[in-house]
């Protein structure tokens, strides 16, 4: 059995995306965190091309910047038609989330329903290297 290689090309090509937008944060002087949940995240196996379902659940600290909820949604939403690894689900996510706010940290997991009897969960951090 030959498998095709999915290269970090393949990933880059996988699919656009609308913008995260982002708002001020109206308490940038307080540590706290905000949790975002989307239990009925899919994407597509770029290998089968069979729908994966997943939980999606972000935590971060936001800095100057918070995310806008209707624009990460449609966000989200657009993976829907995307042939996409889940471990380039998340890391995606994660990277997006960084470039549009900002934050002092994030924590992206995305936890996939059972394929083939096996359950999935990816998780990815980044935090600023001043808040190490």
């Amino acid at each position: 059995m030959t498998t095709k290689e999915y290269t970090p090309e393949h990933a880059a090509k996988s699919g656009e995306t609308p913008a995260i937008e982002a708002w001020p944060n109206q308490y940038p002087d307080r540590r706290y965190e905000i949790i975002i949940e989307h239990p009925e995240f899919t994407c597509l196996c770029p290998r089968t091309g069979l729908p994966d379902f997943a939980t999606i659940v972000v935590t971060y600290l936001p800095d100057q910047k918070c995310l806008e909820l209707k624009s990460f949604k449609f966000y989200l939403n657009a993976f829907r038609q995307m042939g996409i690894f889940h471990e380039n689900v998340v890391n995606r996510i994660r990277d997006d989330i960084i470039a549009a706010a900002d934050p002092l940290a994030v924590e992206v997991v995305g936890e996939f329903s059972v394929r083939g009897g096996l359950i999935t969960t990816i998780r990815s951090e980044w935090q600023r290297e001043d808040e190490v």
